[in-house]
């Protein structure tokens, strides 16, 4: 029999200890309706219900009051395996979770002059692709794409949000001028996954007499600014994202009005004990995107 996935156990740990999804999803990272389901999905796996729901509470059944203490000590002893491969370091150590692509395309060409500023504070950087990545990272800072209710209150917009479509010099050449909408349907079109509006809805915007959809699709919009900036083809990805790469004239945007993107890039402060550090590394972040951004 195969094991239920950890994400379950770890949703009803957390509901069980606090009886409320809501704080549990506030501990995990998560959303509250994606606690709901984890707990819902694990009752199903294992044919039995594990919390009594009332309106406004939470309680456990006999079946569930039978579950905790094995699962919470199956946590603890993960938890404590995991500890032995931490570094111990005797700085603090400030860990930041953030999109794939935030990691590549912001943080990594401005970290240096961070460094510069705070060397007494280490930095531990994870990166992630999707939403439930961040479950896992028990970060102090959270850096994630989505739309507002995906990541969870109190996170800060990085606005604006945009989408634009860029590419680079060799190929934006190509489409001086007006768009020719047939023209660019020959090319190889990039589009990131996970986003509400995509090729097809920037074409109706622009009353396109052709029907225009992507033909290569990437689970980050670094990935599809790597593309682009390598010559693959045309790129629609958020303009927080490419902004490097078109400041140092590896892209050029193409005459298409950016749109207002549904989805965005987010920053969350955790609870931490390091709270100086994740303010001053905040501040910097904020500093170095106006700094991007007027340039």
């Amino acid at each position: 029999m195969s094991l239920p996935p950890l994400t379950w156990f770890r949703a009803f740990d957390a509901a069980a200890r606090h009886l409320s999804f809501t704080l549990a999803a506030e501990e995990l990272g998560f959303t509250q309706s994606a606690i709901s389901q984890h707990v819902r999905a694990l009752e199903e796996r294992l044919g039995t219900q594990l919390f009594v729901r009332g309106h406004r509470s939470l309680m456990l059944t006999d079946a569930g009051r039978l579950l905790v203490p094995d699962v919470a000590a199956a946590m603890g002893r993960l938890t404590q395996a995991t500890e032995r491969f931490q570094p111990r370091i005797s700085k603090p150590k400030l860990t930041v979770a953030t999109s794939a692509s935030v990691a590549q395309w912001i943080l990594s060409p401005m970290l240096p002059r961070f460094r510069e500023a705070h060397p007494d504070v280490a930095l531990q950087i994870v990166t992630t692709v999707w939403p439930d990545d961040f479950s896992t990272t028990n970060a102090d800072i959270e850096i994630r794409f989505g739309s507002k209710d995906v990541v969870g209150q109190g996170a800060e917009l990085l606005g604006p949000s945009e989408l634009h479509v860029v590419a680079a010099p060799a190929l934006a050449s190509a489409h001086e001028g007006a768009l020719n909408w047939t023209k660019l349907q020959a090319c190889t079109l990039i589009q990131p996954i996970g986003i509400s509006t995509g090729w097809a809805d920037i074409a109706r915007r622009a009353k396109s007499p052709d029907a225009i959809e992507a033909s290569v699709f990437v689970d980050t919009h670094g990935l599809a600014v790597d593309l682009a900036v390598s010559g693959v083809g045309v790129a629609l990805t958020h303009r927080l994202i490419s902004q490097m790469a078109l400041k140092d004239g590896r892209l050029q945007c193409l005459r298409v009005a950016p749109i207002d993107a549904e989805e965005g890039y987010y920053l969350a402060r955790k609870t931490t004990g390091f709270t100086q550090e994740q303010e001053a590394f905040i501040a910097w972040f904020y500093e170095s995107l106006d700094a991007l951004q007027a340039a």
